[in-house]
């Protein structure tokens, strides 16, 4: 799944893919505004984003699309 964190007084967005699922994500970032969160991706980088910096988050779909002609 994408998550896209958007940064307070950044003009850049931070990007990540991760299998966590939705619900973790958005336990792990339930706190932004009182205390640091720390985020990984799927190639083990780990995103920090300080206490109260925190603008928006968008998360991407849980299930990933199908393509093709497979059933």
């Amino acid at each position: 799944m994408q998550v896209t964190i958007g940064i307070k007084h950044s003009p850049r967005e931070l990007t990540l893919e991760t299998s966590a699922s939705q619900e973790d994500v958005l336990a792990a970032l339930a706190g932004a505004a009182t205390q640091d969160v720390t985020v990984s991706d799927d190639k083990g980088r780990k995103i920090f984003v300080p206490a109260g910096s925190l603008a928006y988050v968008e998360l991407g779909e849980a299930a990933p699309r199908r393509v093709g002609f497979g059933v």
